[in-house]
């Protein structure tokens, strides 16, 4: 993963946690959005944990008017376990989000209406999706890890 180059010519960039915190390793954007907010300090980056929802967060991230939205969820996309990807969330992979409310590619194209930004997905493939379960070891440490080499692409302003 080359994130240097994903972001870079993006001035303001907003990343989207999206997960559920008690279904196992669908909490994996939410543990990236939370260990993130401890790393970066830019007032051109905008980290949001959006849970489940994060149609809820649309107007925040259209307010902050960001050259990049990236975001940050569980995706199922037959991968091994704790791999990770980066996608369009337009593509094929925004429809395998099926934890969430709102389909991403729907979100997204909504967004563009709004904004005139690139969008991004960083998927990892869960294995643990259970009820009150806890993420899985390889979950959360590709989330730390992940989390880290985000903070470094997007600097400290």
């Amino acid at each position: 993963m080359e994130f240097p180059k994903l972001l870079r010519g993006a001035k303001r960039v907003v990343v989207c946690g999206i997960g559920n915190e008690v279904r196992g390793d669908d909490a994996f954007g939410v543990i990236v959005a939370e260990k993130l907010k401890e790393l970066v300090n830019n007032p051109n980056v905008l980290i949001l944990n959006c849970g489940e929802v994060p149609e809820s967060y649309t107007g925040k991230i259209t307010k902050f008017e960001p050259d990049l939205v990236v975001f940050v969820d569980a995706v199922d996309f037959g991968g091994e376990h704790g791999e990770v990807i980066i996608a369009d969330p337009e593509g094929t992979l925004g429809e395998a989000v099926s934890t969430h409310s709102l389909p991403l590619k729907i979100l997204v194209g909504y967004l563009k209406t709004r904004l005139n930004a690139e969008f991004v997905l960083i998927g990892c493939q869960p294995a643990v999706l259970g009820l009150f379960q806890e993420p899985s070891e390889i979950i959360i440490e590709r989330a730390k890890t992940l989390a880290e080499s985000l903070a470094g692409a997007l600097g400290s302003g």
